[in-house]
């Protein structure tokens, strides 16, 4: 038997790529499964039987411990926190480490605001001892105290400017929203009762994403600015309309300034008060940033699929075209028909996938009118994803009196010191959009609505490429007046049948 060190480099990587859970090629930008894998996937928590392999692997000799490196630290995630900071500048003072860093992953809790009290003092105050898990108060405590003090000695911007500088082969960087059990369940003691009202009106406790993603935004624009980086791709899956619009009051050329060389760009934007206004309110920014990112290949833009938003497409997009888009998504949104087909035939030349998940069609529009344009106007389209389309007058008539589901998901789990520095996956579901995927496309149930429906993970509802039919009775023979559009509702049926014949996939004969 060959002695271990006797092997290549490329069966070494072939046996490191099976102890990895995750590959480390990056999906194409217009691939239906990018947005779940690349973007809006948590960063994988390795198994301790991983780490410590992959660990003991390095131990063993200097061309095994270069080996290993890509393994560990081609992907480096960062909780805003105290030892979450110095792990940070440690790697980044090892600059072998970091020299294959391709992904930077951003994990923000909640932030304390202005509070009348402290979390503890309000703990105590209002509720009996046992009403509160003393771990989860300890940690709170804890965490409350280390916000401040990293938000008073600036610690974080400085080690942020450290790390972008560091990390010289940078693509893709991603804010994650961080919520944990203990955050939870404070949020629900703050929401009964409403025992979090002082006298005056003010709360008590100020318990907030907003703040917290406008800091993250900014400090991280700030320091990719600063130090030049080539990253080309931002992701942001819980992004606050407020912190939006405090960015673009406060310093408006932060994002436009490193938009010019985004290639892709993911916004998923959090329910809240007045949305439309909001992101009305959002415009000037929008457009300031498209304008910019003139090499953008990919771009997704999504809102609450329970309060999708009612504005003009062109209100966000303004009229723009992007010469090597290759990729667009746009989720909860309530449309015309004329609205999505004047941005496909921009973008005629060059798209190749489009997802128009959660969209809803307004009164005296189609979507057959939509698929005609998709099938016969586009001239590189792979796949086409239309979860959960339907129409406005029919989803207000679904859900009017009904009870609403949120649509955000708690990224991550405890944010304590004694715990690993990766967050665990949520429990129900998995991001993974291979394995949603062959679900998805072999069930003959309706998964538009089953326990994943509303994951934010934008997951493939069909192959990437559908086989065309060549019988003599093949999708040809069906026209979009055959298609089945009543004007009124969209069943899951219908939707996946429509996917399959805007791409030439279809076939009344074989297709069940």
């Amino acid at each position: 038997m060959a002695n271990i060190q006797e092997l290549s480099n490329e069966v070494l990587n072939a046996i490191l790529d099976n102890i990895e859970s995750e590959s480390q090629s990056c999906v194409s930008v217009d691939r239906r499964e990018y947005l779940s894998v690349e973007s809006f996937r948590l960063p994988s928590p390795p198994l301790p039987c991983q780490a410590q392999d992959i660990a003991s692997f390095r131990l063993t000799c200097r061309r095994f411990a270069d080996l290993g490196i890509p393994y560990q630290f081609t992907r480096v995630t960062l909780r805003f926190s105290s030892r979450g900071f110095r792990r940070l500048e440690e790697i980044c003072s090892n600059g072998h480490l970091i020299q294959n860093t391709r992904k930077f992953s951003y994990l923000v809790p909640l932030f304390y605001g202005n509070s009348r009290l402290q979390v503890g003092e309000f703990i105590r105050s209002t509720r009996p001892a046992d009403a509160f898990d003393p771990l989860h108060a300890a940690s709170l405590r804890a965490r409350e105290k280390d916000q401040t003090k990293i938000l008073r000695s600036g610690e974080d911007t400085r080690i942020l400017k450290k790390a972008m500088a560091a990390f010289t082969t940078l693509q893709h960087v991603q804010i994650l929203r961080l919520t944990d059990e203990a955050d939870q369940r404070l949020l629900e003691l703050l929401e009964r009762d409403g025992s979090n009202a002082a006298p005056s009106g003010q709360p008590v406790v100020d318990l907030r994403w907003s703040p917290a993603c406008y800091h993250a935004t900014k400090t991280i624009a700030e320091a990719l600015m600063s130090t030049q980086s080539s990253f080309n791709k931002f992701s942001g899956p819980m992004m606050s309309p407020q912190s939006m619009l405090a960015i673009q009051r406060n310093i408006p050329q932060t994002f436009s300034s490193f938009a010019s060389g985004l290639t892709c760009l993911e916004l998923h934007f959090e329910d809240g008060a007045d949305l439309n206004t909001r992101v009305q309110e959002l415009s000037g920014l929008f457009r300031a940033v498209f304008l910019a990112a003139k090499n953008l290949q990919a771009v997704h833009i999504g809102f609450p699929s329970r309060a999708p938003l009612d504005l003009n497409l062109e209100d966000i997009f303004h009229d723009i075209k992007w010469d090597k888009l290759r990729a667009f998504g746009i989720q909860a949104c309530r449309l015309e028909a004329r609205e999505i087909i004047w941005l496909a035939r921009r973008h005629s030349k060059t798209l190749r996938g489009l997802r128009l998940r959660d969209v809803l069609l307004k009164e005296d529009s189609m979507w057959k009118d939509v698929l005609q344009v998709l099938r016969t106007e586009m001239e590189q389209l792979d796949w086409v994803s239309l979860r959960r389309i339907d129409y406005s007058n029919h989803f207000d008539d679904s859900w009017e009196g009904s009870m609403e589901v949120p649509d955000d998901i708690a990224f991550g789990s405890s944010d304590s010191d004694e715990e690993d520095d990766f967050p665990t996956h949520p429990s129900d579901g998995d991001f993974d959009a291979d394995s949603d995927d062959e679900s998805d496309e072999n069930s003959n149930a309706d998964t538009d609505h089953g326990p994943d429906a509303n994951e934010l993970a934008l997951s493939p509802d069909t192959p990437a490429s559908l086989p065309s039919c060549t019988c003599s009775n093949g999708s040809h023979a069906l026209n979009a007046d055959d298609l089945g559009d009543n004007g009124h509702s969209v069943t899951y049926p219908q939707r996946k049948m429509w996917e399959k014949w805007v791409i030439g996939g279809y076939c009344p004969e074989h297709s069940s």
